[in-house]
């Protein structure tokens, strides 16, 4: 799948959402995680495909083939191809699919593309397998160390430190909400016995968590000191990562034409994956973006404006976040990539807890974009109706993604292809309540975990719990990580 870039693309510089960082070469923006200025990088160009030229050809590849293509453009020369090609074949052997992201025909131009065959059962993994090699690579050719900190909603903890484990340059912290992840996701963090691994339980919402590995990164010579770097989604290399699948997808079902996608998202960096897609030449009319009772993207797609309020607990706990830090990177694209502006719009909203986008912005955004909220009762009853229509079970954030792309594809005669984010044993409770009978009498099997995790509940656990503070939170950091 040849590209056919604007200029050198062997020589991609990353810029700040914010305006004022330094640009940075990939290998730097994938030590570095949030810019020095609050913002997020992204690329000063990307790269593009010719669709119309490669797509047939493409659509043949396969998938560690076309991550090959697709991320080769945006990481080199900081990684040589052939380097960087080993690395990408490595991580996504540590799949239990040969697709790696296999294709369900749901009928009717539906099809669900499943992301949770990697080790930890969620899409996390299609990054996050890939982005903890690319650290060991970037860090042993600089002979430097990096302590990784993360928040997490459920997924993206496990994912990074099952990536991370073990890896001699590499101490990782991971900061997940107190009663607010289910038990598998918790116990896929807290029963990791490596050394290098710290999985830390705060006493408040993931906004909170998320918050507090923001201000570790806006705290100078403590980031400096530590050597901070980071796996949540504010790490470009996340999001690059996740734009293979769309390109996948779309090369396997589109047959050349427009595509849709319903993608179930809190953090929005999933889905900025797929307009990253959609701006290198993918095909794709719409992307539905499906939320919970936690409406903040709803309420942005809808009426161009969001305002924070508090974070409720649902059934679909990863989505339960009121400050979706990559809707940032679109809105850096918005405002006509206008640094200065975007900071204004962000000390806005932080500041005044609401903010808007200009009406006329609004009316273009909403050519391609669309998004709807999905309550406990209706996520329950989408679990039910595709076991009873197509004999399979899906998670509840799937099932979120499902019903929102029912309710809003706009083409029926483009394939409409939804995310499943996470394996349904991950939140067997939510699954068995969808299939239990009204009256409670049927017996539900649990939905089980593969075998590489049958004796997860089983396992002993593991873990600090710290209040929403970070002057204890950094101290921690500071006493456990391993030593220059």
């Amino acid at each position: 799948m040849p590209s056919n870039p604007s200029g050198d693309v062997s020589g991609i510089r990353y810029v700040s959402t914010r305006g004022s960082a330094p640009e940075l070469s990939f290998g730097d923006v994938l030590l570095t995680g949030l810019a020095s200025d609050g913002g997020l990088y992204v690329p000063s160009k990307s790269p593009t495909i010719d669709w119309a030229a490669t797509h047939a050809a493409g659509a043949e590849a396969s998938y560690v083939d076309t991550a090959i293509e697709v991320m080769a453009p945006f990481v080199v020369p900081s990684f040589e191809r052939d380097e960087f090609a080993a690395i990408v074949a490595d991580a996504y052997a540590t799949f239990h699919h040969d697709d790696v992201v296999p294709l369900v025909d749901l009928g009717g131009g539906s099809h669900l593309m499943e992301l949770f065959w990697g080790p930890t059962l969620a899409f996390k993994d299609v990054a996050l397998q890939l982005v903890g090699r690319l650290f060991e690579a970037e860090l042993n050719r600089r002979s430097q160390r990096l302590t990784i900190v993360g928040a997490t909603s459920g997924d993206t903890g496990s994912a990074a430190i099952e990536a991370c484990r073990d890896r001699e340059a590499l101490d990782i912290f991971v900061l997940f909400p107190k009663g607010r992840v289910s038990d598998v996701q918790r116990r896929q963090m807290t029963t990791v016995t490596s050394s290098n691994v710290h999985a830390i339980e705060i006493d408040g919402t993931f906004d909170d968590c998320q918050d507090l590995v923001k201000a570790m990164f806006a705290h100078e010579s403590f980031r400096d000191d530590v050597h901070l770097g980071a796996v949540n989604s504010i790490n470009w290399a996340r999001v690059m990562a996740q734009v293979v699948y769309y390109v996948w997808a779309a090369r396997k079902i589109g047959g050349g034409g427009p595509v849709s996608f319903s993608v179930p998202t809190g953090n929005f960096g999933n889905v900025f994956a797929g307009e990253t897609a959609r701006r290198m030449g993918v095909p794709v009319s719409q992307f539905v973006v499906g939320s919970n009772r936690n409406d903040i993207l709803t309420q942005f797609f809808g009426s161009g404006r969001m305002t924070i309020s508090g974070v409720e607990p649902s059934l679909s706990p990863s989505m339960d976040i009121q400050v979706s830090s990559n809707l940032e990177r679109l809105v850096f694209d918005l405002l006509g990539r206008d640094g200065e502006a975007v900071a204004e719009f962000m000390m806005t909203f932080r500041g005044e807890g609401s903010v808007a986008i200009d009406p006329h912005v609004l009316q273009s955004l909403s050519e391609t974009w669309s998004g709807t909220s999905v309550d406990d009762v209706e996520t329950l009853e989408t679990i039910a109706r595709y076991n009873a229509d197509h004999g399979m079970l899906v998670d509840p954030h799937t099932a979120v993604g499902l019903l929102a792309a029912e309710r809003l594809r706009a083409n029926p005669s483009h394939p409409m292809i939804s995310l499943a984010t996470a394996h349904p044993a991950k939140f067997p409770d939510a699954v068995r309540r969808a299939l239990a009978s009204p009256d409670g009498g049927k017996d539900v099997v649990r939905p089980a975990l593969p075998e590489h995790l049958s004796d997860l509940m089983t396992r002993d656990e593991q873990f600090t719990e710290l209040p929403n503070d970070l002057a204890t939170v950094e101290a921690f950091v500071q006493t456990n990580r391993t030593p220059d």
